[in-house]
């Protein structure tokens, strides 16, 4: 069953008869249309990809599926030349602007609108073979720029200095770019948890934690390490050892069947216990495909069940204030009987001198 035939049998099950599609990544899932612009609106029996002149050669090329429609600037207006006559209309209510809002009731001034907001995003969240091989190739691209980049640091290399290079290696590797703005935080800095780059000098004695990720036709990889420079105290080992603990625990209850609280409640226990559960104030993960945040995630309140072909992060961290920070991440691949780590780059202690 393709995705379009998902798409439908999920449209029947919760009686939908038409669907518009504004997400970029939905978009791209569903048609394989990779342009900047598109709406695509999506009927038991018919499916439509609404772009303007820059995109119509492509997405007849990417989107054989799909009738190709010409638009204008407004693709609302479209819309309703299209004159589609259905009484249940979904759409992304967690995307869509109120102004969009208002000419989508416009369009279909005689439908009930109904805001689905997971209902294509729950599709995605089970991977198949082809995206499961190409986020593969974005976590060994991001794997291999890290061993590259060991090979530069030095202190007093700011850390924008590191992210460029970090860049630089994946897409010498054949990235097409990073997949989100990269977390290059050292010392105090390193206790943030989303501590963009700053013109900071690393130095001797600190974390250095780098967040970062490849996208590859399309598809994100997410990969934290935290390594040192020069000597570290009892109480930085100490810390790093801990994270580390959690981070294994965490990805051994990563199995089918489990909710992502349960998996979350495992790895935050052992920080808990050890007396660091205030400094742990963010999810243990969240699933990676074409965006780097999906659904479902590893949080305390997360009710969905892990399902194989499920792609997810596995990320516990340390976070204390005017003294520094250690988050270690890997990306999962569940599996029929548990699961696969596909992140390969090291993880035991990385000191540099």
């Amino acid at each position: 069953m393709n995705r379009l035939e998902r798409m439908r049998q999920r449209m029947q099950e919760d009686k939908i008869d038409a669907y518009v599609v504004l997400r970029p990544e939905n978009g791209r899932y569903l048609s394989g249309f990779t342009g900047g612009e598109a709406t695509l609106i999506v009927t038991l029996d018919k499916a439509f990809l609404l772009t303007d002149f820059r995109y119509i050669e492509q997405a007849k090329e990417q989107a054989p599926d799909f009738e190709i429609v010409k638009t204008g600037h407004d693709h609302f207006l479209t819309l309703v030349e299209i004159g589609l006559q259905s009484k249940r209309v979904g759409f992304e209510g967690d995307f869509i602007t109120y102004s969009d809002y208002g000419k989508l009731r416009q369009s279909f001034l005689q439908s009930e609108l109904l805001s689905l907001p997971s209902f294509v995003n729950d599709l995605r969240s089970i991977k198949d073979e082809q995206e499961i091989n190409l986020i593969r190739q974005a976590v060994r691209i991001a794997d291999d720029a890290f061993a590259e980049v060991l090979k530069t640091i030095e202190i007093g290399q700011t850390e924008q200095e590191i992210g460029l290079n970090l860049e630089f290696f994946m897409r010498r590797l054949g990235a097409n770019g990073g997949s989100f703005e990269f977390i290059i935080a050292s010392g105090n800095r390193s206790a943030l948890p989303h501590g963009t780059a700053s013109p900071k000098q690393v130095q001797a004695g600190e974390f250095l934690t780098m967040d970062f990720g490849a996208i590859y036709q399309g598809y994100c990889s997410d990969i934290t390490r935290t390594i040192f420079l020069g000597e570290p105290t009892e109480k930085q080992r100490e810390i790093y050892a801990l994270v580390l603990e959690a981070q294994r625990a965490g990805i051994a209850a990563v199995t089918p069947g489990r909710t992502g609280k349960e998996v979350d409640a495992v790895a935050r226990k052992i920080i808990e216990d050890a007396g660091y559960g205030e400094y742990f104030g963010h999810g243990l993960g969240h699933s990676v495909g074409l965006a780097i945040h999906e659904g479902p995630n590893f949080n305390m309140r997360e009710e969905r069940v892990i399902e194989p072909g499920m792609v997810v992060t596995v990320e516990p961290g340390i976070y204390i204030p005017d003294w520094g920070g250690v988050r270690i991440e890997d990306i999962i691949l569940v599996t029929e009987n548990g699961c696969e780590v596909l992140t390969k780059a090291p993880k035991e202690f990385i000191i540099l001198e």
